[in-house]
């Protein structure tokens, strides 16, 4: 599903985000960038070890802050690893909507114009679906709404329960 915020397309998919053809992916990363399981594990094996070594060279990150690595074999040119809160260490939605738009702000800096979220947080992190939905969904509209050049924003969903609550979330939050 499309949604349109002033010159940005924002589209709810479901996929496997590593198969993502944008110029950048974003990872739901731990602090230490450390790609192991998930997301974040699914990405290094499918990219290849070059964006652990990258990863590496950065260090920590964070929570809250996004770095960028390269995409290795990826379709997309980058990763940008965005550390999200993990549930119950306090703050949660801060944290998750700077992670977002850190991520937004790095695509600016690096003049990316396309790139794909996944729901951070919401695996082993433990962060419920519905509000991470409509933390980042509502922190993308903030974006778009101001100066960017980002022109494709998409949410791949790993499943049809994670992607039809974001569909519902984008249908009441994007105007």
């Amino acid at each position: 599903m499309n949604y349109y915020i002033n010159s940005t397309t924002v589209i709810i998919k479901r996929g496997d985000i590593t198969e993502e053809d944008t110029e950048a992916i974003v990872n739901a990363a731990n602090t230490h960038l450390q790609h192991g399981g998930g997301v974040a594990g699914a990405i290094v094996r499918k990219g290849g070890r070059t964006i652990q070594d990258e990863s590496d060279r950065i260090g920590r990150v964070p929570v809250g802050q996004a770095a960028l690595t390269s995409g290795g074999r990826l379709k997309a040119r980058f990763v940008i690893h965005a550390v999200g809160p993990r549930l119950g260490e306090g703050d949660e939605e801060r944290k998750l909507q700077n992670a977002t738009a850190n991520s937004l702000r790095l695509a600016d800096q690096r003049s990316i114009r396309s790139l794909t979220f996944p729901a951070i947080s919401t695996g082993i992190f433990g962060y419920p679906i519905e509000k991470c939905a409509g933390i980042m969904l509502k922190t993308v509209q903030e974006h778009c709404n101001g100066e960017t050049g980002v022109r494709e924003i998409r949410f791949c969903l790993f499943d049809d329960a994670a992607f039809q609550v974001f569909l519902n979330t984008a249908n009441s939050v994007i105007k």
